[in-house]
């Protein structure tokens, strides 16, 4: 372990990620393996990686089949990459992608690398199918019995409705309810309109709509799979349109619609983080700098309101640590797994009262043109692992292009959990 003074600064010098897909579109025969693999020989190809013996690459899935044992290593062994390379599997829900990337970075911070991938993949389309318990049970039971008798005993208690496949359900284990169940209780508790998820939603369309036919993301995707960008983005999009739409969760008195929720999805992304040493030796310029990081975690259970809401703790833990307000940054990315989970992001961290019961201090407010500028996860889409990757790419270009600044990024995850991150230029 290195003295703090010692610390090195961590650079991010590379990204790339394929575009994301909507459930059962493009991408539904792609495992992902595929899709890790396409994104990170697109990072191997536009930064000259082949051959490279790196210090490890770090990816994700958070839905798996049971045989997708070592991904990230059976990924890189399928890449041009130095064999040689290790490689570990992290998973944290919508979290991974980021967590990765803080693992990657804290081993170049300590000089226990010079230079490592993170990344992430999901999908959605080509999802594991599990056994019924009882049928499982019943073929283990067999599996165990010592004679052909008491095999077939095993194999008669089987019945018609045993055989149906059981699919991953999106659903919190101890709650029994989904993601958008919990914000769905969000928006009622919190006061979050449907008239405001909508607009905010519309935004995340025009806004990456505007991005891509600027060329932004021009440089940091690899075409696959016949798409050459993200099929979830609705340039049509109006706020009339939205409005249509029928509500997805609480069907009589809700307010989140497939217009206002990110969808499910599939994509991977990944990031090239790198000492600034092993950056110059290989001629390539640091976008940016990590500089901070904090996870955290609420009680969702009892407060079932909160379960995306973690970020309110990481974000206030994460800047007294950086001596930094939240009204410090050039540009705020905040994930957008639903429009209401971010404007009650928003309206706890004004609020006194609202931040006093995480046991904060209110964070104030911000400027609201310098958040999610290039558009965000209601536009793109959510492969869970790989959202991570998408956010710190973008703000890292961002940073980038602007030459200065302090980009802050809050991504929410499952199981009452969030993370924050500062990235500075």
């Amino acid at each position: 372990m290195l003295a703090p003074q010692h610390i090195r600064k961590v650079a991010i010098v590379g990204y790339n990620r394929i575009p994301f897909a909507r459930q059962n579109t493009a991408y539904v025969n792609a495992s992902n393996k595929d899709m890790l693999v396409a994104a990170l020989d697109g990072l191997i190809d536009r930064y000259k990686l082949q051959g490279l013996l790196l210090g490890e690459v770090a990816a994700g899935a958070v839905i798996k089949h049971s045989w997708e044992i070592n991904l990230t290593r059976e990924v890189v062994m399928s890449t041009s990459l130095d064999q040689r390379t290790p490689a570990c599997d992290i998973q944290q829900a919508c979290d991974t992608g980021i967590e990765t990337a803080v693992y990657i970075g804290n081993k170049i911070a300590l000089g226990q690398m010079e230079a490592g991938i993170a990344g992430g993949v999901d999908s959605t389309s080509n999802v594991p199918l599990a056994l019924s318990e009882k049928l499982r049970t019943i073929l283990l039971a067999a599996n165990r019995a010592k004679t052909i008798s008491s095999k077939i005993a095993q194999f008669l208690k089987v019945r018609p409705n045993d055989l149906a496949p059981v699919a991953p359900a999106n659903i919190e284990a101890r709650t029994g309810l989904s993601m958008g169940g919990h914000t769905e209780i969000t928006a009622k508790h919190y006061g979050i309109s449907r008239e405001e998820q909508d607009n905010f939603a519309l935004l995340s369309h025009q806004k990456m709509t505007k991005a891509y036919d600027e060329g932004f993301f021009k440089d940091m995707l690899s075409p696959y799979l016949g798409l050459s960008r993200d099929n979830n983005l609705r340039s049509d999009s109006s706020i009339e349109k939205l409005a249509k739409l029928k509500p997805a969760f609480d069907k009589v008195n809700g307010s989140l619609t497939a217009g206002n929720s990110s969808p499910l999805t599939d994509g991977a992304s990944c990031l090239l983080l790198a000492s600034e040493d092993w950056a110059k030796t290989h001629g390539l310029p640091v976008l940016a700098f990590i500089t901070f990081s904090e996870l955290a975690a609420v009680e969702y259970i009892q407060e079932q309101q909160n379960l995306l809401l973690a970020p309110v703790l990481a974000a206030a833990h994460m800047l007294k640590k950086a001596g930094m307000t939240l009204r410090d940054f050039d540009f705020y990315e905040i994930h957008e797994a639903f429009a209401a989970q971010v404007l009650t992001t928003l309206k706890i961290w004004e609020s006194g009262e609202l931040s006093k019961r995480f046991g904060v201090e209110p964070l104030g407010s911000i400027d609201k043109t310098k958040l999610n500028v290039k558009g965000s996860s209601l536009a793109a889409g959510h492969p869970f692992a790989a959202t991570g990757g998408r956010v710190i790419a973008t703000m890292a270009k961002l940073l980038q292009q602007k030459g200065s600044g302090k980009g802050f990024i809050s991504v929410c995850a499952a199981g009452g959990q969030g993370i924050t991150m500062i990235l500075e230029r």
